[in-house]
């Protein structure tokens, strides 16, 4: 992956370590928490993208779902940074691992 990517995510992990002072570990615990709040975002932005909600009706656009898709990958990212400073080594591994695995 872009080597750029990943300087924009570590940077962006020490503009959050420096805006909020907690201990390391409580880091890790919320980053990762952070994903099911952005998770939710999308569910919120299919459900009115889809007009599912009558009450709601059209609230969300599917440009709407991939801005919240590209923030859970986002906030995927730096929590993964969060957890290790080899994070674009990590990642590279694991897609290399389930595409052998997947991929013909």
């Amino acid at each position: 992956m872009d080597e750029h990517i990943w300087a924009t995510v570590a940077r962006l992990k020490e503009w959050l370590d420096e805006s909020n002072p907690a201990p390391d570990r409580t880091h890790r615990t919320m980053r990762v928490l952070k994903l099911t709040e952005e998770i939710g975002e999308v569910a919120q932005a299919v459900i009115g993208a889809t007009r599912y909600n009558p009450r709601k009706g059209a609230s969300h656009t599917w440009h709407d779902v991939e801005q919240e898709l590209c923030d859970v990958i986002l906030t995927a990212m730096v929590a993964l940074r969060t957890l290790t400073p080899d994070a674009g080594k990590v990642f590279a591994e694991r897609l290399e691992h389930v595409a052998s695995r997947s991929l013909p």
